[in-house]
């Protein structure tokens, strides 16, 4: 069997500019290979590689952020961008990872996407905090905190 390729994606790193290629799926938090500062972990998962991406030991090891989204949903694209932002500020702390309910079905409904956005907060691959709707920035930060403080 051939080894595993992991997917990746380049993020300009916030604070020097610098583009890292950062892995979908390990062990760890994401640094810049220049300035050495936590770089944004954010990725895209589905039915099939959802559990690897969020919930395996190794990655589930940092608290994990899953946006349930939908293209259609004007909410979705309002709150996606503050996402960003709260994965920017956290940076090494979460991975924010964007899973879209019409590729994805089965993973919305093992979580009970009824709504979008939906927002779950893993620890350990485990619930530990769920909302829908959009919010903006500052109170999906604090929501965030709260339910990595809990």
């Amino acid at each position: 069997m051939p080894p595993k390729v992991v997917e990746s994606s380049v993020v300009r790193c916030p604070h020097c500019g610098r583009n890292n290629r950062v892995p979908k799926a390990g062990a760890g938090a994401p640094r810049c290979g220049e300035c050495r500062e936590p770089l944004p972990w954010v990725v895209d998962a589905g039915d099939e590689d959802f559990a690897e991406v969020a919930e395996v030991a190794e990655a589930a090891r940092i608290p994990v952020v899953v946006d349930f989204w939908a293209s259609w949903c004007g909410p979705c694209r309002m709150v996606s961008p503050a996402l960003q932002q709260v994965a920017t500020e956290l940076a090494g702390r979460i991975k924010l990872v964007k899973v879209n309910i019409d590729e994805a079905p089965e993973t919305s409904r093992r979580f009970g996407v009824q709504a979008v956005p939906t927002l779950v907060v893993l620890r350990l691959g485990q619930v530990v905090a769920q909302r829908a709707g959009a919010a903006p920035a500052p109170v999906l930060r604090e929501w965030v905190g709260d339910a990595l403080a809990g």
